[in-house]
C-alpha cells in the first residue's frame, strides 16, 4: 500500500459532513494528504494558505459561496490549480456552469472512491507541454508560450481544459482522434473511464468558435471521435 502522504495535497470541499469524512479517510488510504472545508469561504481560507494543496476536489452546490463561485474566482487571479468538481444526479446546469467556470473535470455522485483516486492522479500528473512554438490551423492561432488562441483574428475566451483541447486538435489538424485518445493527451486519464467530457468540452468549444456565425471547425466523426478541419 501507498503510504499516506506520497500521492499528493488534496483540499475536500463539501457542506455535507459525512461525505468529507468519506472523502478524507479514503484518500488517505489511497496515500493522499488531506485537508477539508466546510464552504466556499473555508475552502478560499485553505487555498490562500502556507501550503496549498496540489489538487482542490470541490462540490459544486454549497449553500452560501457555491463551488462554482470558488473555482471562478481561483480562475480570476490566474490560479492554475487542478479542480475536480462533484455534483448530485440532479444538478446538470450547475455542473456546466462548474466547467465553464475553470473545473477541470467532475464526477456525480454517488461515486466509487478508486473512481476518484485514478482521476485525481490523472489530475496530478503534468505532463512536459508537446511544444512551445506557435500552431496554425485553418484559421486558427495558438500561442501554447502565452496560452492565448486566435480565430481569423479574434481573441477566444477559454478556460484551460478548453485550450488544452483545442490545441490538441489543431496540433492533430485532419486527423481523426478517438475519445479514448483525448482522454489520454487532454486529460492524462490511461485507464478506461465512463465520462462524457470529452463531448461536453467540445460543445463548449464549438459555441466560442461559432460565435460569430464562423463555419465549423470541429467536426465530429460518428462512432470514432472528433477532428479539427475546414469546411469544405
Amino acid at each position: 500500500m501507498t503510504q499516506p502522504g506520497r500521492a499528493g495535497a488534496v483540499l475536500v470541499v463539501d457542506d455535507d459532513a459525512a461525505i468529507r469524512r468519506s472523502l478524507e479517510r479514503g484518500l488517505r488510504l489511497s496515500g493522499f494528504t488531506v485537508r477539508a472545508a466546510a464552504d466556499g469561504a473555508g475552502a478560499l481560507a485553505a487555498l490562500a494558505g502556507d501550503e496549498p494543496p496540489d489538487v482542490l476536489v470541490l462540490d459544486v452546490s454549497m449553500p452560501g459561496m457555491s463551488g462554482i463561485e470558488v473555482c471562478a474566482r481561483l480562475r480570476a487571479r490566474g490560479e492554475d490549480l487542478p479542480v475536480l468538481m462533484l455534483s448530485a444526479l440532479d444538478e446538470t446546469a450547475d455542473r456546466i456552469a462548474g466547467l465553464q467556470a475553470g473545473g477541470d473535470d467532475y464526477l456525480v455522485k454517488p461515486f466509487a472512491l478508486q473512481e476518484l483516486v485514478l482521476r485525481l492522479h490523472a489530475l496530478l500528473r503534468r505532463r512536459p507541454p508537446a511544444g512551445r512554438e506557435t500552431v496554425r490551423a485553418a484559421d486558427l492561432v495558438i500561442d501554447p508560450a502565452a496560452r492565448t488562441a486566435e480565430r481569423a483574428g479574434r481573441s477566444l475566451e477559454l478556460t484551460r481544459r478548453e485550450f488544452e483541447l483545442l490545441e490538441v486538435l489543431a496540433r492533430n489538424a485532419g486527423l481523426v482522434l478517438t475519445r479514448d485518445q483525448l482522454l489520454d493527451r487532454v486529460w492524462g486519464y490511461d485507464f478506461d473511464v465512463r465520462t462524457d467530457a470529452v463531448d461536453t468540452f467540445v460543445s463548449y468549444l464549438r459555441r466560442k468558435l461559432e460565435a460569430d456565425g464562423r463555419p465549423r471547425l470541429i467536426h465530429t466523426v460518428r462512432g470514432v471521435g472528433f477532428v479539427l478541419r475546414e469546411t469544405p
